[in-house]
């Protein structure tokens, strides 16, 4: 099981943060090892979505299911259907100063030996970049709105 936990303090609002990551179907647009991303399904406090993902000669396909709670500024998803074995990251954006406290994690496992062998360095690479890649959009829409 690979695992990767991260908190780090932005200058954005958690409400800012939280709409960025919530908002799944933007991702193509903004995080590079996405490929394509489709909405299966909405209910009141969450989604049912289809990624496929690509880092080098890798390209995989998998459903989650997102749980969104604006109120707590909390989103969790968990895989349903793919190659891994578990995939589950939660992101809690917590007000802080003139930002937020980003609360991050991370865990997966491939369900195949060989492809988590192979696979499991090129996607915790990708992994450590998200954090990163959303702090970069939310600057991306502030100096969009000025």
């Amino acid at each position: 099981m690979i695992s990767h936990k991260e908190t780090r303090t932005v200058r954005y609002p958690a409400e800012l943060m939280y709409a960025v990551v919530s908002d799944v179907e933007k991702y193509p647009e903004f995080l590079p090892w996405v490929v394509a991303l489709r909405v299966l399904s909405r209910s009141e406090n969450g989604l049912t979505a289809e990624m496929a993902v690509g880092y080098g000669a890798l390209r995989e396909r998998y459903t989650s299911d997102v749980t969104l709670d604006p109120i707590r500024n909390r989103i969790d998803v968990v895989q349903t259907e793919g190659p891994f074995k578990t995939l589950e990251n939660h992101w809690q954006f917590t007000p802080k100063d003139e930002g937020c406290e980003v609360d991050f994690s991370i865990r997966f496992e491939f369900r195949s030996r060989l492809l988590h062998g192979a696979a499991s360095h090129a996607f915790e690479k990708v992994m450590l970049k998200m954090t990163d890649a959303f702090e970069a959009r939310a600057a991306q829409l502030c100096r969009s709105n000025s």
